[in-house]
Parts: structure tokens; sequence; C-alpha cells
């Protein structure tokens, strides 16, 4: 405890580290505001009776979850920065059969600023779109006494809504950049962060009201929190956990210095993939109840709908079954072991006991296939982990989404990534980091969140 007391000093004794970490909490700040501010045009009275209405297990619901509630708010900042991270993941998937693309890739800093900017391109297009659709669902959206979220919703409403919905977005991505450039930590990253974090007091004053009406006994909710922080544990140890292969490099004499000589390490890590598995499995999963919300008296959708509800088995083993698949194929896109071996093979390195070449690529492949199975049944355990604590302890579904899922490995990751850039700080001005034995390892994020 003492140690992590001097080491919290030690951050603000450094100048340049102290105002990092102001600069990035000043932009935060901005960006929870702007989750609170309401377009023009819709009563905000109206719009708050229909949100207690509606359903949180939805797609939308979902949505809401990454930006903090700007969505359910109505909010400048309603679309947050989930457009950018769509079309940086439109992207990433199209350098796997674009040649184009996949050119841009290899060429290096140049090829990543080219890719930036048609990503950035790509933002602007998909916020107007998601903005569009934003703008009829509002128009559509009422009270059950029928009372419009909208009272006016015409073309002025929706040119306004669709401009300042994508120009919110944009301001969130150059803040997100600002906060890379500047500050400490992933901007886009934290931005995300920030969102899923401001949903945790609220969610903690409604398990004490429960406590304080008499509904929940304080032993069970003491069971609760202890498990919570396993869950985290477990999530930290398996973010961290990674599998070295080692690699030799043969030494090679030019003039009277000798290169090479050494041996590194490949680290593939057991959750290659990150979070997006779950990302993808979840919005496939929520998309029969956000039909239904289109199609209310459809006794079809209603029964499918039924089925894939967050609290029943066949949710359960369908959105596991998802998580997995999703695992290897995101890892097979963003990890591919015939490039790696060639990058050994032009420095001069080899795997002890494994030939260069195609056996160094079955050889990872190999190893990479088999790390990857207990991280994504992991990752499928994590994912439905809030369903069970719903049923088993009759907790908020708020509250449950700390204990599994997209949150809490967004979390997880994000703040390792963080923790880890604020002690490189520390180490390179020779003071003491938050760990004595060695220092933090970021995560490998999966696109960068």
């Amino acid at each position: 405890m003492a140690n992590f007391v001097n080491t919290i000093k030690n951050i603000f004794k450094i100048e340049e580290l102290r105002q990092r970490i102001l600069y990035t909490l000043g932009i935060l700040i901005i960006v929870r505001l702007g989750a609170h501010i309401t377009l023009p045009g819709i009563d905000v009275h109206a719009l708050a009776i229909s949100n207690q209405d509606a359903a949180s297990n939805t797609l939308f619901g979902l949505f809401d979850l990454f930006v903090g509630g700007a969505f359910s708010n109505a909010a400048i900042f309603a679309l947050g920065i989930m457009p950018y991270i769509t079309s940086s993941i439109i992207f990433q998937l199209a350098g796997v059969v674009i040649p184009e693309i996949q050119k841009m890739q290899r060429e290096g800093e140049e090829g990543r600023r080219k890719i930036n900017q048609y990503t950035r391109l790509g933002t602007v297009v998909i916020s107007a779109l998601q903005g569009w659709g934003l703008s009829i669902k509002l128009a559509y959206q009422q009270t059950a006494g029928g009372v419009p979220v909208v009272p006016d919703s015409g073309f002025l409403f929706t040119i306004s809504t669709i401009f300042l919905l994508t120009a919110g977005t944009v301001f969130m991505m150059w803040l997100g950049e600002q906060i890379t450039e500047r500050g400490i930590g992933n901007g886009i990253s934290l931005i995300i962060f920030i969102g899923i974090i401001a949903r945790l007091p609220a969610s903690l004053w409604q398990e004490w009201l429960l406590i304080q009406a008499g509904s929940r006994h304080w032993l069970v909710e003491l069971v609760v929190i202890t498990l919570l922080v396993f869950i985290i544990a477990a999530v930290v140890l398996v973010t961290q956990g990674a599998r070295r292969i080692p690699v030799q490099y043969a030494k090679r004499q030019v003039g009277r210095k000798v290169y090479g000589g050494t041996t590194q390490y490949i680290p593939l890590r057991v959750n290659t993939a990150g979070v997006m598995p779950i990302i993808f499995a979840q919005a496939l999963m929520f998309i029969p109840n956000t039909i239904l919300s289109f199609f209310p008296e459809s006794k079809f959708i209603i029964t499918l709908a039924q089925l894939f509800h967050y609290d029943s088995f066949v949710y359960a083993i369908l959105y596991f079954t998802l998580i997995v698949l999703f695992t290897y194929f995101y890892t097979a896109i963003i990890f591919n072991p015939k490039d790696i071996a060639d990058n050994m093979k032009k420095q001069g390195g080899f795997i002890p006991g494994i030939r260069p070449g195609q056996h160094t690529v079955e050889y990872i492949d190999s190893i990479l296939t088999r790390i990857t199975l207990p991280g994504s049944i992991f990752l499928g355990l994590v994912a439905i982990l809030p369903t069970f604590v719903t049923n088993i302890f009759n907790i908020s579904m708020g509250f449950a989404q700390f204990f599994g899922g997209t949150s809490l490995l967004i979390v997880v990751g994000v703040a390792l990534d963080t923790l880890q850039q604020i002690e490189s700080h520390l180490l390179m001005r020779h003071y003491d980091g938050f760990m004595k034995s060695g220092r933090i390892r970021g995560r490998v994020g999966a696109g960068g969140f």
C-alpha cells in the first residue's frame, strides 16, 4: 500500500506526466458533458418517459452502453465513437480481401496515413447514415400515452439531427486523437472506457437502495462484490497471459562489429482477438429483439425474441458458440503466421529446432490454434456470466454487465494499457512503477480498442 501511495505521489512530481493526465481528464469531462446535451427539437420530458418503457435488451441498448447513455439521452454525442470503430473494422477486414488496401498496409507509415484518412472519411459516411436512422427512430418514438418525442419531426429536424450527430462523432474522433497525442493512453479506448464507467455509480446506487429497502441482504451483496473481484482478477490474468516462442538470431559480422546472436520471443496472447468476438456475437444475438421493436404485434417475431432473451438457455448456448467461432475467425484475420515467418527469415531469425519457411508457419499456427481454444472458451464464459449472475442473485442488468461481457473486457484492457503507459513514464525517470517485480504488460488490442 505504501508503495502504491508513493507511486501516485511520483506521478504528480513529473511535470510532463502530470500535464498529460490533467489534459486527458479535461477532454473526458468534455465527452461526458456532450453526452447530456440533447438535440434540438426533442421533448426531453417525453423522451425520459419513453425510455422508461423501452427494453434495454436490444441492439440500441448495447449501443447505449458504449456511449455512456448518450444514445438514450438523444445527445449530440449519441453516436459516440462507434462509427469510427465500425469504419476501422471495415478497413481492417477489407485488408484481407482487397489487394489495394493490402498494399497500403505494407507501405509502412505512409500507408497507415492513407488508411487513416480513408477511415475518417468512412466515419463521416457511417455517422451520416446512422444519424439519419436515429432521426427516423426519434420521429416515430412516443410515450405509452401517445405523446411524441419530437413534436415537429419535419425536414429541418432530420437535416439538423444528421449534421449535429455527424459533427459530434467527428469532434469526438478528434478529441480521441488529441488524447493519444498529448494525453495518456489510447484516446478512442478511453472515450469508450469513460462511457462504460459512467454507468457504475448509478448501478451501485440501485444496489444500495435494494439493501435499504430490505429487498437484498447485505451478505448477498458482499458475496456479489467478492465474486466481481475474483472475475476481474481472472480477466486480468487471461488478458496478460501469453505463450512466448523463442526466436534465435544468427550472428553476422559487419566490419569489426558483430550483430545478432541474441534470443528474442514472439508473445502469442491467449486472448489475441481481444473483445471483438463478443461485440460481433452480441450484435447478432440482439437482432431478433431489435426487429421486435419494429414489429411488436408479430407472433412469430415475439416467439423468436423470447428464445433469444438474455436469460434463456438457448440464448446462452448460441451466444457461447458464436463467440468461440468468432474468436478463431478474428484471430485468423489479425494474426498471420506467414508474415511472422517471412519477417523472421529476412532478419536471419529462426525458432530452435524448427526449419525456416513453411515449417515455421505450421509450428506457429499449431501453437496459436491450441492457445486460442482456452481463450475462446474463457471469452464465452465471461460473456454469459451477466445472465447467470442476474438469474442467481437477482441483481439489475445494469450492474450485471460489470461481471462480464464487453464492458468488463474493455474496462480491464484499457486500464492495463493506461497503467502501462504511466509506468513507462515513471521508469524512464527512474521512479518505481506500480509493480516492483516487473512491468505491466499492455494488452494486444484488436483495432486499438
